[in-house]
């Protein structure tokens, strides 16, 4: 599937967003909860990300050109890194908001109906989540899964006011309510930083992970095995892609042809451990001293 498929997955966002605005918002207008009132804040912050995502994999669809050579994949650590922004953004809000209710306390209304529609719309978000995450591990999108965790974090924040605005309505503390509502602010606080510092990790360049680097070097073990030797390997991920390149070196005495022939088989059993990479290889003599000088990034020192 190409980003353009995915695109259909931001829409479905789009509309869970929106739903979960108007039933958020209702829950809030029927019992005055400043921390329904929190949750529902944080529904528009779904939207604006997932129309930010939409955009962005619009983006991320376009095919390669000649200023664009590996295409324009990396587009989707924008999507987090916004995405990121908009939950701190949305985060002091609800604290600024939770304060006022503390040192102005007013009790709640109707907290049965309330509650009950919070719960439908926490409903609806869960199920978008898991859709959205599914797709993400299948198609190894930063931008969708960013969007899932937002709005699994928002479940799990539903829940938390949820319980605290029944808390009210059991035990009579007011004070719970704005409570809860600075915990909410405290926790999607968290996952922004987490979302913001990825993007910026991505947008490094930054390594594969462990465990798909460890995939690699043992796919390599059975080629060390027969003599041939690695060094100057190299790994980064942009968004859904991956890339992995580094030096081969094999005995002098080989043909060019050879030669040529383990380095497709090296490039395709990294190809089946780590799916979807792109893989470049330099060949170079085992027996020549420069080969093993030659591993730096930047080749002229």
């Amino acid at each position: 599937m190409t980003e353009r498929n995915l695109v259909r997955y931001a829409w479905l966002s789009i509309g869970a967003a929106i739903a979960t605005i108007a039933l958020k918002g209702l829950a809030w207008r029927l019992t005055g909860s400043v921390g329904l009132l929190s949750d529902a804040l944080e529904s528009f912050v779904n939207l604006a990300a997932a129309l930010f995502t939409l955009f962005i994999l619009s983006i991320a669809a376009l095919p390669p050109d000649e200023e664009h050579a590996y295409g324009y994949s990396k587009a989707e650590y924008f999507s987090s890194g916004f995405e990121g922004t908009l939950i701190l953004v949305a985060a002091v809000l609800i604290a600024i908001a939770a304060v006022q209710r503390l040192l102005h306390p007013q009790p709640l209304e109707s907290v049965g109906l309330g509650l009950a529609v919070s719960v439908v719309a926490s409903a609806v978000n869960f199920a978008v989540a898991r859709v959205l995450l599914g797709a993400a591990r299948r198609f190894r999108s930063i931008a969708l899964e960013a969007d899932a965790r937002h709005l699994l974090t928002d479940v799990w924040t539903s829940a938390g006011v949820i319980v605290g605005v029944a808390g009210v309505a059991a035990t009579g503390w007011l004070w719970l309510d704005p409570a809860l509502a600075l915990a909410v602010a405290a926790n999607i606080t968290l996952w922004g930083i987490r979302l913001v510092r990825r993007s910026v990790l991505g947008l490094l360049d930054r390594a594969l992970p462990e465990a798909e680097r460890g995939a690699i070097d043992r796919a390599l073990d059975e080629f060390r095995a027969a003599g041939v030797e690695f060094h100057a390997l190299r790994t980064r991920e942009a968004a859904g892609r991956s890339f992995v390149s580094m030096h081969v070196l094999v005995p002098g005495e080989w043909t060019v042809q050879r030669g040529h022939d383990v380095l497709e088989e090296i490039e395709a059993r990294i190809g089946a451990a780590v799916p979807g990479a792109t893989v470049f290889t330099h060949l170079e003599p085992r027996e020549d001293p420069a080969s093993y000088r030659d591993v730096r990034l930047d080749r002229r020192t």
